[in-house]
């Protein structure tokens, strides 16, 4: 049985949430999300709290067994939902090389990271962008899935390079560097 699923969740001021038709609705200031319900799990909404049910049968074990793993998935991606309407999600990526920058033009994030040319990536609807200073990139949406993802396509760019440093990576990210052979000089 799902102990994280049967935990209910707390439903934040602000923030409407709403079962039709197997699909789950949830509405807050920053904007609206949409999940569907998986097959034997029920959503009920009572006095600001949202409750999950498992619904399968017992008896049938590999068909309970799945229920319950997707109770705690469904669980996690309600919270993630609600958090994204009221508060928002946000990754920050980091540039370090000389020369490297990145800059916004229209709906396009370009990237300048030691290529002979500038790498172009659309940036997504739901998602907005900043960059602060060149080198620092602010990803910021509701969807949280959308705004991981879409760091991670950014950093896959460039990633750092174990040698010198250099590359795209999250802010806080620690890069292990390796050594390189000393003493070894080129022969003539």
């Amino acid at each position: 049985m799902s102990r994280l699923g049967k935990k209910p969740i707390e439903i934040p001021e602000g923030v409407n949430v709403k079962v039709e038709n197997g699909k789950l609705f949830v509405e807050g200031k920053k904007g609206k999300l949409c999940q569907d319900i998986f097959p034997n799990l029920n959503v009920i909404v009572e006095d600001k709290k949202l409750f999950l049910k498992n619904e399968a049968d017992p008896k049938n074990k590999k068909l309970y067994r799945k229920t319950n793993a997707l109770w705690g998935l469904l669980r996690s991606l309600i919270v993630n939902m609600i958090k994204g309407v009221n508060e928002g999600f946000e990754k920050v990526l980091e540039i370090h090389g000389v020369g490297y920058k990145g800059e916004i033009q229209g709906n396009k994030l370009i990237l300048s990271v030691g290529f002979t040319h500038p790498v172009e990536i659309e940036i997504p609807k739901e998602i907005s962008v900043e960059v602060n200073k060149n080198t620092v990139i602010f990803i910021r949406g509701i969807d949280k899935q959308k705004v991981g993802e879409f760091a991670a396509k950014v950093r896959k760019i460039r990633p750092p390079d174990s040698y010198k440093g250099k590359g795209i990576r999250y802010r806080g990210e620690y890069v292990r560097q390796k050594a390189t052979k000393a003493g070894v000089e080129a022969k003539k």
